[in-house]
């Protein structure tokens, strides 16, 4: 098993229906693969490892959110939005050029969605689909804060505009 995901992980979720059992699949694959990640890399790559280990968190955030009758039509298309670019290969910055750490702007891109969906989706619709241990809202405000750090401002403000 390689530390990066596969295009394997990622042909488990093309398609037109993406079954629950497909979604928690690729969720449990990438959690590994970057926690292998991370392990291997030890402290050489800091408080990322923080950052990464929220991706697949994020990715089944925004999964469950757009199977969710609660949540508006107008988010889920956003929301949709989200899933299909920590799907696509090509996007700011590409995994496959840069391992793990090409997560971070699917990371920030994710969080920008969520954050933006707040202005007319109760939070207790997210609290009850996050998967992480601390309160999602407080890692959306803490990803907001650090996305600047994490992926340069120029990829943060082409992020803002594409998440709009």
């Amino acid at each position: 098993m390689t530390d990066l995901p596969t295009d394997e992980d990622f042909e488990d979720l093309r398609g037109d229906d993406i079954a629950p059992e497909r979604a928690e699949r690729f969720y449990d694959r990438v959690r590994a693969r970057i926690q292998n990640y991370v392990d291997s890399k030890g402290a050489a790559i800091g408080k990322t490892a923080e950052y990464l280990l929220l991706v697949p968190d994020v990715f089944i955030l925004l999964w469950r959110l757009v199977n969710d009758s609660r949540v508006s039509g107008k988010n889920k298309v956003l929301l949709g939005s989200g899933i299909a670019y920590y799907i696509f290969p090509i996007d700011l910055i590409p995994e496959a050029f840069v391992g793990p750490i090409g997560y971070l702007d699917d990371l920030v891109f994710g969080v920008y969605i969520l954050n933006r969906i707040l202005g007319d989706t109760d939070p207790t619709i997210l609290r009850d689909h996050w998967p992480g241990s601390e309160d999602v809202l407080t890692v959306i405000r803490k990803v907001l804060g650090a996305a600047d750090s994490l992926i340069g401002t120029k990829m943060v403000d082409r992020i803002k505009r594409m998440a709009k």
